[in-house]
Order: C-alpha cells, then structure tokens, then sequence
C-alpha cells in the first residue's frame, strides 16, 4: 500500500470516528439526556400563578374583622419581542401615550425579577375589565390576580398590621423560595407575624406559548400543575365589642388602652390614639395615604401601647408593696410617717393630705409617697447586702419577673423594653458604689428614670389579678398558639402577700381616687397614677383588674398630658371593663361615659 493510500485510509477512519462521536452525542442529548429538553421547554412553556386567598382573621368570637377582595396587576414577560408588539394598538388599550408606555417598559425591565416585571399595579375594576378583554392581542403580557385586605371591622389598624408588595431585600432575604416581584407580604402587626400561617401556597398552571408568546394548550394536560391552597385563618384573641368601645373612648386623646384577660395572656383589646383606620392601609390606598400619615405631627402611626414608655407614677406602688412584703422588711400592719411627704435633710417628696401613719394597704388606697419611699430604703439597706449594688439588684429581680424592663415578647414588632436600669448606671452617675437608696428615691413611686409601656403596666396587673404569676400577652387564639404564650412566668412573690395589696386596690375604688368611677355591681380593683412629665403637662395613668375574685379582665390606660389618673384613665378603664363584663349597649354611667366620647383633651379640659 502506498503512503498515499495509508494516508487516505487514515483520513476516513478519521471521519467515521469523528462521525460517531458526534451521532453518540447527538443521541445523548437528544435521547438521554434531558437538560436541553428542559431548556426548551422552559423558552415554550409558561407558568400561569394562581394566588391563594389570604387567611381571613376573626376576633376571640369568631367574628370576621379581615377578609379579601380581589386585586389585579399587569405584569409584562422578558424577553420582550418588540417586532411583534404593536405598541399604538396597546396604548389605545391601557390608555397611556407612548412616551409613558415605553418608561414603564424600561422601569419593569430595570426591576424584574424571575423573568417579569410589573407594569400597572391595582388595576381598577376598570381598567381590568377594559384591559382584559383585549390583551389577547399581547401575549407578552398578562395580568395577576391576588387579594386585598377588606374590614368588616375598621378597627385595631396598629395590632392588625398591613400587606404591601414585597421590597427587594425581602426578595433577596426569600431567596426566591416563596415570593417573586410585585407580590404582598404581611409587613406589620399580626399580618407580618403571622405571614407563613396567612399567605397560603401559591399553585401553578402550566402553558404551552408559541414564538409569539401567545398562551396554547395546557402542558401536558395539566399533568404537572399544583392547586392553590387558601391561607390558614387566625382567630385573634380581640374582642370586637370592647374594641371599638375603646377606640370611641380615646377619640381626641393621646395615648393608650390595653387590655389583657389575666387567665391567659390573651389581649382583648390595643387602643393607640391618635391612630388610623386599617383600610387606609389597604393595597389600593397605601400608596396616597402611607407618606400623609407618615408626616402627620400627632403621629398615628406609633403604637403608643408597645413603643411609648412612661414613669407609671402611682401605679407602681403595688408592685413596691408587694416587693417589700415579699422581703419582709415590712407586714401588712407596718406603719410609716408621714406628714406631708418624706423628709431627709434637704430631701422633700411631698405627699397628699391623709392620716399620718398610713399601713400597707391605707398606703394604696391613699398614694402615699411616704410609705414607700421609707419601704425602699428598707428593701435597699438590709444587713444581708454588703453593698448597695447588691440590694439594688435584688429589688430589680423582682421587677424583671414580673415582666418589667424588658420586652415581654408580644407577637407583634415595635415592643420597648421601657427603663429598669442597671446598678451599672447609677456608678457611672453618682461613682462606685457611692449612692443610696436617697438619691434614686423617685423610682419609689414610680418616678425618675424608671419607664413602663402600656403593655407592661396592664401585664403587670394581670400579674396582679392572678396572684403572682403572669402568660406573655399576646394576640393569638386556638389551635396555633406557640409554647412561649402558654409558659406561666412565676414573680417570686408569695400569694399569701397579694391579699393585702388586692384589698388596697379594691380601697381605691370604695374610699379612695377611683371612687368617682366605680361602676355599680362590678368588684373593680384599682390605682391611679399621675405621672409627671418634663416635657408638658402630666400623663393620667390608671390601672385596674375586675372582678375582684377570678378575674376576667386586666387593663391600663396612659392619656398623654392629661393630668391627673382619676380624671381621664380612670374612667376610660373602668367603662371599658362594664362594656367586656356586662355586654350590655347602655352603661350604666352614660353622663361619664358621654363625657369621654365626645371630650377632647385641651388646655382648657385637662383638670375639668
């Protein structure tokens, strides 16, 4: 054989090799393996999402307050084919010029996101109709539909919370597990907190799309489609009754009311005033009333029941007696001085007039500043200490268990710890050591740089109301309540010590400042506060529990700048623990509860 022929030889050897090679690969990709396959079918086939109906949210009784309606966007798909896209005939369709069509394509193509991008968010019932009709003739195109929230009860806005379409760093912080661009996201309150238990499970419909992007049949007749399932409801633990009750009451006030059923933690009812209407909030209204509120001085988007803390003033004396009778540095029959207030030295913390030598629970019905500023010096001082720090740190246990200076743990966001400070804080103050029960003897009484939310001050009546022992407040109700919401939280303090501290609170409400509110038949346990504020006039606080024995409702109310806690707090609370106990339309007191409806507070009203 010639060189020429083996070189020949070789060469077709060389092409039948090659050959095979390729017809191998080609029959691999073609035959067994299906990643190209898959990659074609992707650029042929659209997934259609069906959005689940939201969760509905009802109150303690089943009674609806949150449920849906339907929302439309439409939505454009990249790659977009401009060759086949007729863009007069579209803008006679949606109604936009040119100009503005052509920005909305490029704003949806700058944000897209899993291949789409939103092009007109909330589409009126309209433009739906309009814009559905003809979008046959736009394949690039489609429109999503999901649901907006609607209120048949348009209450409790701070505690229910808003949806609003997701942010990119949610997306991001989603990792594309659930969410894609220009869905809604639960983004506070209840919404937020209880998102996976509300949103429900998208489904998807699969299509196959000609090279128009023009939907055809079902892919696979539907073989591998996935139904929508409805949002899980959650029954909250609100009572609607009470309120709406408490949102009339607190009308042209500053402030807050909450109250707790101590039984079990469960909120009844978050009143934050000056406050809003929760369908303001709704998908369709956000966008026209978010900034207005946002900017509004009297600042209603503030949850003045979990982020604003206050001295609690008087009320804080029924822990301080409690603490003291626990340490045994005093017995329910224990007497102090007082003559006028408590004098040492310089020192004066002036006192209301009543008999000289109050015992613990004339102390309560009164408000004796006295007694318990002698009360915290004998907590502080006591020979089992060796420093100052250490009996300030055990006084300060006890404030902590009971919930105090820390966040309790509710199950909506913006919670304050308030102001329990630390011994730490009084070293860098007043030096190492070197300080004494009289130069922080305002926190006695509920002063100085001692802070409380509301929600602290009404968890620290439930506490009260159950003898010692309280259940992190919280709003859900039924079969999904987490285990921190059943945990009881013991104070360290003795149940035999509450009975003296019981019978002082029911004194205020016989003898004593709440005596002007009582209500007739109803055992209510109480103490007014009046907290002085350096930046205007004094908040009016009260607290309060009823009945007096098995109690079912424990509440507090802070009225900002309103002066004294009988005159505002007080009767705000009491009302709406008549309105939660007797149910009834008619109060009992109607002159005191119109008087609360339609007063404002003014300079003029504040002390009337």
């Amino acid at each position: 054989m010639t060189h020429n022929q083996n070189r020949s030889t070789i060469i077709r050897i060389a092409i039948v090799f090659f050959a095979l090679i390729l017809i191998s690969k080609l029959f691999y990709l073609q035959v067994i393996s299906d990643k190209y396959a898959e990659k074609a079918a992707s650029l042929s086939i659209r997934a259609v999402i069906e959005f689940p109906d939201r969760g509905l949210i009802t109150d303690r009784n089943n009674e609806i307050i949150v449920f849906n309606e339907d929302a439309h966007d439409l939505v454009v798909h990249f790659p977009f084919n401009k060759k086949e896209f007729d863009l007069d005939e579209f803008c006679r369709l949606v109604r936009f010029s040119k100009n503005e069509v052509e920005e909305r394509l490029a704003n949806a193509r700058s944000s897209r996101y899993n291949g789409k991008g939103l092009f007109i968010k909330n589409l009126s019932a309209t433009e739906f109709a309009r814009i559905q009709e003809g979008l046959f003739q736009f394949p690039q195109f489609s429109i999503e539909s999901r649901s907006d929230r609607k209120y048949k009860h348009n209450i409790a806005a701070h505690t229910l919370g808003y949806v609003a379409e997701i942010s990119r760093r949610e997306l991001e912080r989603d990792k594309k597990e659930y969410y894609d661009i220009g869905e809604n996201i639960g983004k506070s309150g209840l919404e937020r907190h209880y998102e996976e238990l509300l949103r429900g499970v998208k489904g998807k419909k699969y299509y196959l799309k000609d090279n128009t992007g023009k939907l055809k049949e079902r892919y696979e007749n539907g073989k591998n489609d996935t139904k929508a399932a409805v949002g899980k409801q959650l029954m909250t633990s609100l009572d609607v009754l009470i309120q709406e009750y408490g949102e009339k009451l607190m009308a042209g006030k500053t402030g807050s009311v909450v109250a707790i059923e101590p039984s079990t933690g469960e909120i009844l009812a978050m009143v934050t005033s000056p406050g809003y209407k929760p369908d303001m909030f709704a998908i369709k209204n956000l966008g026209k009333n978010y900034s207005k509120l946002a900017s509004d001085p009297e600042k209603p988007l503030l949850n003045r029941a979990t982020s604003s803390v206050y001295p609690p003033g008087s009320t804080f004396k029924v822990a301080m007696a409690l603490i003291a009778l626990q340490e045994e540095v005093i017995t329910p029959n224990t007497r102090f001085s007082c003559s006028n207030g408590f004098h040492l030295g310089g020192l004066t913390v002036r006192c209301h007039s009543h008999a000289s030598m109050p015992n613990v629970q004339y102390s309560i019905q009164t408000s004796c500043n006295a007694f318990y500023c002698n009360a915290y010096r004998e907590i502080l001082h006591q020979d089992k200490f060796k420093t100052i720090e250490e009996g300030y740190n055990n006084w300060r246990g006890y404030l902590v268990r009971m919930g105090l200076g820390s966040t309790l743990g509710t199950d909506i966001s913006s919670e304050k710890p308030g102001n329990v400070p630390n011994a730490a804080y009084f070293h860098r103050i007043h030096g190492e050591n070197k300080w004494n029960y009289a130069r922080i003897i305002s926190m006695s009484i509920g002063q100085g740089e001692l802070l409380l939310s509301p929600m602290q001050m009404a968890n620290m009546s439930a506490m009260v109301a159950n003898r010692g022992y309280y259940y992190t407040p919280h709003f859900i109700r039924g079969e999904n309540i987490p285990n921190d919401f059943t945990e009881k939280h013991e104070t360290g303090i003795d149940a035999k010590h509450f009975t003296t501290v019981i019978d002082g609170m029911r004194a205020v409400m016989t003898n004593g400042t709440g005596a002007y509110v009582q209500i007739p038949g109803i055992e209510i346990c109480g103490k007014t506060g009046t907290a002085q504020n350096p930046h205007g006039e004094n908040h009016s606080i009260f607290i309060a529990f009823a009945p007096k024995d098995n109690p079912k409702i424990a509440i507090a109310t802070v009225v900002e700048n309103a002066g004294y806690g009988a005159t505002w707090a007080a009767p705000i609370c009491t009302l709406m623990i008549e309105k939660y106990i007797n149910r009834d339309s008619v109060s009992q007191r109607p002159a005191l509860e119109n008087k609360m409806f339609t007063s404002a507070i003014t300079d003029k009203t504040k002390h009337e």
